[in-house]
């Protein structure tokens, strides 16, 4: 399995849960996130800006889990092999993403869409929690006051894991 944006909060928590269901993890971030990815379980971490078919080779794997989209797309969809699944759940990167449909029907892949899942899908995550055998990645508190540095380093993709921002108690009782 290849992770894209495997050093955010959803990326690195789809590093533990691929993990915990006894996936070989293939991770990318930036080529500094390296450590901490590998402590989380990732099995290999290829740097952003390095050339994944070159790294991985063609029809290599049989699932991509996509939080980036953008330009980096194509190189997903070449990895994958024939009857591979590609799943997304952001797009950092960008929206739109250049897609030659014939390598869609000709490899036979499946896509799908990560937003909704059932509330047994919420409540067994939480379990995993419970019971330490994932953890929740926090980069950073913020308070609200600190929205832009937040945003900032978001953008900056330096970080490992979630930005919490703090909401005074005041501003949630309104």
């Amino acid at each position: 399995m290849v992770i894209s944006g495997a050093s955010g909060g959803v990326g690195s928590a789809a590093v533990q849960l691929a993990k915990r269901r006894g996936a070989y993890v293939t991770a990318i971030a930036g080529r500094d996130q390296s450590r901490l990815l590998m402590d989380l379980g990732a099995d290999q971490v290829i740097a952003r800006d390095d050339a994944l078919v070159a790294t991985l080779g063609r029809e290599s794997v049989d699932v991509a889990l996509d939080v980036v989209a953008g330009s980096g797309f194509p190189a997903l969809l070449d990895v994958l092999r024939k009857g591979g699944r590609y799943a997304v759940a952001g797009a950092i990167a960008g929206p739109l993403v250049e897609l030659d449909v014939r390598t869609l029907y000709l490899k036979d892949l499946s896509f799908f869409g990560c937003t909704f899942q059932d509330d047994v899908v919420f409540e067994n995550l939480i379990s995993y929690i419970e019971r330490g055998e994932i953890r929740p990645l926090v980069a950073r508190t913020y308070s609200l006051a600190e929205i832009a540095e937040a945003q900032k380093a978001f953008l900056s993709k330096s970080i490992v894991g979630k930005i919490v921002l703090e909401i005074p108690a005041w501003e949630m009782q309104k």
